[in-house]
């Protein structure tokens, strides 16, 4: 298996290097050369395993002879060990056709850690076997930043920086990041909001020395692995629903498109994924783009639901790269164009995207009206981004089962949740003591070269 990247000048790479390396050094996103196929006999032979068994079968394909299969099984039970739910990500009858995918079991309550702690145990393998040490940069909108820390903390091998927007992340979300003390992991807030981050962390990938000198790597969404991990449970939430002999549709709650992407890749090797809604708050760039065809920047603006408060999705890159036929120049074009604040998407290409993906918005009142809702008809209760999900699915629902994607735990977002419906969440046992923890962290001018200098003397 072999990894290309989407703007098509950047060296072709296996799967270790493409994920050690994250970003292309042309500035694209690294994607598999081809998508393998899972047969309906293998799809519905998920039926019945574990979790750590399906993820073996759905993404052993994507790693070529990286890892022996005895290996990779041990990373993939290492990576799922600290969940709190035995099926990992259960499923939740909502009503007629709708159900919900809780995937915040995890150590830090979001689903960035079915990925994240996957790539903990993918880096220490592939590192501890080169004997090498990287320095991982990571810009997070609030669930990222604290899923690669929990991942990272205390290996030997690795210092993780993550950039979060000062003053725009949850209470929760900023003390997982800052109340870890193990002193490889650096906590930056950044003052501006998190297209900022994610600008300076790709400016610094594309400054080759910088990257040389301190031996960069991501674990932004940009970094395939990421994407690969969160395949599965579309494979496995879907196959519990009768899949592959039942079509399924999944809404998605995002801003930076990796969750979704997911979906099209499970698609694409075979799930019979019938829609794919794209649920968008109120910074609804991606919603606007697949109305109109333009994708145009209009400034972040702060919601209850922050992890989506995004104008630059990057994932989003990975979908037009096939819509463009993998063209490289096409899609280096676009993202030229983006840095001007808009690029228009061919006809063709809207056509092949609509084909595909559907797509609705949240407004902050729908948002805190679903919460309501969803407790006084079921007794759930969910977190924002969930509730922008399931406004949306429902404004999508048919015949075919619907699923939608529960992203966060409510207890990262308590205060939003208690003015919708009057529950205050509480932690989970493991976070009760979250807020009697001493912060560490660093606030950040907006400043690339700042930002770079600060790296360098904290690895020195």
């Amino acid at each position: 298996m072999r990894y290309i990247s989407t703007r098509g000048q950047a060296p072709i790479l296996t799967f270790e290097d493409a994920m050690l390396t994250g970003l292309a050094s042309d500035g694209g996103l690294y994607v598999p050369e081809t998508i393998p196929m899972l047969s309906e006999a293998e799809i519905a032979a998920l039926a019945g395993m574990s979790y750590e068994e399906a993820a073996f079968v759905v993404m052993k394909p994507f790693i070529g002879d990286t890892f022996t299969d005895a290996e990779f099984k041990e990373i993939i039970a290492k990576a799922y060990q600290g969940f709190n739910h035995d099926a990992r990500a259960p499923l939740v009858q909502l009503g007629p056709n709708h159900f919900l995918l809780e995937l915040f079991h995890g150590p830090t309550l979001a689903f960035k850690d079915f990925a994240m702690q996957l790539i903990g145990q993918l880096f220490q393998a592939a590192l501890a076997r080169r004997g090498e040490h990287v320095t991982i940069v990571g810009a997070t909108s609030g669930d990222t930043g604290s899923a690669a820390i929990e991942a990272f903390k205390g290996l030997s091998n690795v210092d993780v920086f993550i950039l979060f927007p000062h003053g725009r992340v949850s209470d929760v979300q900023r003390r997982q990041m800052t109340t870890p003390s193990e002193s490889n992991v650096h906590a930056l807030a950044v003052e501006g909001d998190f297209d900022d981050c994610q600008a300076a962390l790709k400016d610094m990938f594309a400054d080759i020395d910088f990257r040389d000198h301190v031996k960069l790597a991501a674990v932004n969404s940009i970094n395939w692995a990421r994407v690969l991990a969160q395949v599965v449970y579309y494979f496995t939430s879907a196959v519990s629903l009768g899949a592959p002999h039942r079509k399924v549709s999944f809404t998605v709650p995002t801003g930076n498109f990796g969750d979704i992407f997911a979906g099209y890749i499970a698609k694409r090797m075979g799930l019979p994924i019938d829609k794919l809604v794209i649920a968008t708050n109120q910074n609804d760039i991606l919603h606007r783009t697949m109305e109109t065809g333009a994708c145009t920047k209009e400034g972040v603006v702060p919601s209850i639901s922050p992890s989506m408060d995004i104008q630059v999705s990057s994932n989003f890159e990975r979908a037009l790269f096939d819509v463009y036929d993998r063209e490289g120049a096409a899609i280096a074009q676009l993202m030229e164009e983006f840095k001007s604040g808009e690029f228009k998407i061919s006809q063709g290409a809207m056509d092949r995207l609509r084909d595909t993906f559907a797509s609705g918005r949240a407004s902050e009142a729908e948002t805190s009206a679903t919460i309501t809702d969803m407790h006084k008809r079921t007794g759930e209760v969910i977190c924002p981004h969930t509730a922008v999900a399931v406004k949306v699915a429902e404004e999508h629902l048919g015949d075919v089962p619907m699923i939608s994607l529960s992203t966060a735990h409510p207890a990262k977002f308590p205060a939003a949740v208690e003015a919708a419906c009057g529950v205050y969440p509480a932690l989970p046992e493991h976070m009760a003591d979250l807020f009697d923890r001493d912060e560490r962290f660093t606030v950040v001018p907006n400043d690339l070269d700042g930002l770079k200098t600060l790296i360098k003397e904290r690895l020195a």
